[in-house]
């Protein structure tokens, strides 16, 4: 008798997931088999790897061989081939990745996919949501290397790459990856984006949603040309910043009817959000040789939660500006110097201000001391006859530190005020859901943290080539593809049914919950092994049965349990 057993988890259920939008067709669609390509085709590597690791939250590529080879007789089982374990080599999988970083190859497949999961899950894009983010390396920067320095949120003391990602929103699902230069500039790299995303998705009026960076005139009359519409924040660059203050003064002096915008949190309580004012301007620009006007709104919006930060901000300038004038001069004593200046005091004073910035809002006042000593000249005691020499110390000294209220007040009138743009009507795009829509800039950013952090880890990057950087980048945005794509399928599935999911929450198994995370989800599936009995003449398969929890989450997804019983089948 001979007894093995083969750690599965979640795995079929992510290689199912995978199968149903037909990954592994697509990705064979567009990387030729070479004439003497033995075993597995590119599709079914590809895909059995994203689900290794999503399984095991490892993108490294030295493990899958031995991961491979103890789920041997579960994988054939799923795809029904044959699996060899040299399928999945180092080189074997570096191959793969060097075939996925080619543009043009990326590109199909992108498209591809994108149309399938738009089909199969039956969604309807009416917002897409660009930004760019960079994952950085412990490699040497050259001057025509995709690894450069540059401006970044993570460790600007490394290298790095910068990854360009269009997503769908409200999913967050990433439609289009583009991997370059970490130093180049974010600008030119959202028509190329857009383009890309029109390929994928048929028809006009989608809503393109990103930072003050796609505030270009080139970018919005792009978008406005090809029959789709804008929302970003107006870069308070140039003229722009000139009219800004125009614009706040307007609000601040009745010109404009300020609307209220409230948010309701969990207990049922209205707070305010934000309040603002439209109105609309003519807007022209070159396209194609040719000039193009049409008619934007500007947003003029003061939100309540960035006003309250600037101006926790501003107090706390303050306060670190008054404590560093008044240490400009200490009290007497060893070790204390003195300033004995008043230009070097001014010229230390105004550095300070300028350092916290609160030009014009502190001013301070000080004093001359002065100090006068008896000294005996020459040695020895002193006598009436014995002259004398009399020495004049000067010190300054802070006396007072003083807020110019009128000044903070006008300037806290400023506070939290941000202009957004759109050429969407009115009728489509209201201030207030113009409001909340950039209010959802995480969505994307969730993809993001899953990408450079748990499960996928990609920050920071271990392979050394390009072209396998390109690669794993295109490789672990599919995986973010799949993640959000169980979350949203579960979620509306629960919200459809007006129902909570009991049994997710480890200390509290009786909470139920409406919004599980795919982590969660798969979480569930942990501990799952497949136990193979080889008798003379005969082999015997157990799987445990599945929790309640289990098949639910299955149901959920529009899977069946037969997804994990058909391996046990005798």
């Amino acid at each position: 008798m001979n007894i093995t057993t083969e750690r599965i988890d979640d795995f079929p259920l992510l290689l199912e997931v995978m199968q149903r939008l037909g990954l592994p067709g697509i990705i064979d669609n567009h990387l030729c088999r070479h004439g003497l390509h033995q075993g597995l085709s590119w599709g079914w590597i590809a895909t059995i790897w994203l689900a290794h690791i999503l399984c095991q939250s490892n993108p490294r590529k030295q493990p899958v061989q031995s991961w491979v080879r103890q789920a041997h007789e579960t994988i054939e089982r799923i795809i029904g081939m044959k699996v060899n374990e040299l399928d999945f080599t180092d080189d074997r999988l570096t191959l793969l990745l060097r075939r996925l970083s080619k543009p043009e190859t990326w590109q199909a497949i992108e498209t591809d996919l994108g149309r399938s999961i738009l089909r199969v899950y039956e969604l309807k894009p009416e917002r897409v949501r660009l930004d760019a983010t960079t994952v950085s390396g412990y490699h040497a920067s050259g001057e025509d290397t995709l690894f450069q320095y540059g401006h970044s949120k993570d460790d600007p003391s490394l290298a790095q790459v910068k990854v360009m990602v269009a997503a769908l929103d409200p999913l967050g699902l990433p439609l289009v990856t583009q991997v370059v230069a970490g130093n180049q500039a974010d600008d030119p790299l959202y028509v190329p984006a857009v383009d890309r995303v029109v390929q994928i998705i048929d028809g006009v009026g989608l809503l393109f949603v990103g930072d003050c960076k796609m505030s270009a005139l080139s970018i919005r009359a792009h978008i406005h040309h090809l029959g789709h519409h804008y929302l970003c924040p107006l870069a308070q660059t140039g003229k722009t910043g000139e009219e800004m203050s125009e614009w706040i003064q307007a609000a601040n002096d009745g010109q404009h009817d300020l609307q209220m915008i409230y948010v309701e949190n969990d207990q049922g309580e209205r707070k305010l959000l934000a309040e603002g004012y439209a109105f609309e301007r003519l807007v022209k620009a070159e396209i194609d040789g040719e000039i193009e006007a049409w008619t934007e709104r500007v947003l003029v919006v003061r939100s309540e939660s960035y006003r309250r930060v600037m101006q926790e901000g501003l107090e706390s300038r303050l306060q670190r500006a008054t404590e560093a004038l008044m240490a400009l001069t200490p009290a007497p004593g060893r070790g204390k110097r003195q300033i004995q200046d008043e230009t070097k005091l001014m010229e230390a004073a105004e550095g300070i201000l300028k350092a916290h910035d609160v030009e014009g809002l502190l001013s301070y006042t000080f004093v001359r001391q002065e100090k006068c000593q008896t000294k005996y000249l020459g040695r020895g005691r002193g006598s009436p006859h014995r002259p004398k020499q009399e020495i004049v110390t000067v010190r300054y000294q802070m006396i007072a530190i003083a807020r110019q209220e009128e000044a903070i007040a006008v300037l806290q009138k400023t506070f939290g005020w941000r202009a957004y743009v759109s050429d969407a009507p009115a009728e489509q795009l209201t201030l207030e859901q113009a409001v909340f829509t950039y209010r959802d800039e995480w969505l994307i950013e969730r993809g993001f943290h899953r990408l450079k952090g748990v499960p996928l880890s990609l920050n920071p990057l271990f392979v050394k080539r390009e072209d396998q950087v390109v690669g794993l980048t295109n490789l672990l945005s599919l995986a973010v593809r799949f993640l959000t794509l169980i979350e949203f399928v579960a979620r509306r599935k629960l919200k459809q049914n007006q129902e909570k999911l009991v049994g997710l929450i480890e200390n509290n198994p009786k909470k139920g919950i409406d919004n599980p995370t795919t982590e969660r989800l798969l979480k569930m599936f942990d501990n799952i092994t497949l136990t193979i009995v080889q008798l003379p003449g005969q082999t015997i398969r157990h799987l445990p049965a599945l929790t309640a929890v289990q098949t639910r989450i299955l149901e959920l997804l529009g899977l069946s349990a037969d997804v994990y019983s058909r391996l046990a089948y005798n």
